[in-house]
């Protein structure tokens, strides 16, 4: 079971401005697109239009099925303050068995 499992479970990388992250992350769960969020504060550089940033973000990892992948990618375009957020999907290709079905069944919910 766990190995049929592990196919449809997608974790969803976002960063998000630290003050914006819960409202994202509540969105996220009161459409139960997804079973959970874990939030990490860290610090992003990168190149924006030419320009060096440096900013204190919160890093969302989102635990997903792979049928509400699309659903998730479009609530955050939808919700971000970013004209171009990061949201970036990775199957899972193994796991713990009672925590993929745990996962499975709150988005089925």
């Amino acid at each position: 079971m766990c190995m049929s499992l592990s196919g449809e479970i997608i974790v969803i990388f976002s960063t998000a401005p630290s003050d914006k992250s819960e409202s994202l992350v509540r969105m996220l769960l009161d459409k139960k697109i997804v079973a959970c969020v874990n939030v990490v504060p860290v610090h992003s550089y990168y190149r924006w239009k030419g320009e060096f940033c440096s900013e204190p973000e919160h890093l969302l990892i989102a635990k997903t099925t792979k049928e509400k992948v699309k659903d998730v990618i479009t609530a955050i375009k939808a919700h971000h303050t970013y004209e171009v957020p990061e949201i970036i999907a990775l199957p899972v290709i193994d796991g713990h068995p009672p925590y993929l079905e745990w996962v499975h069944q709150e988005i089925q919910r």
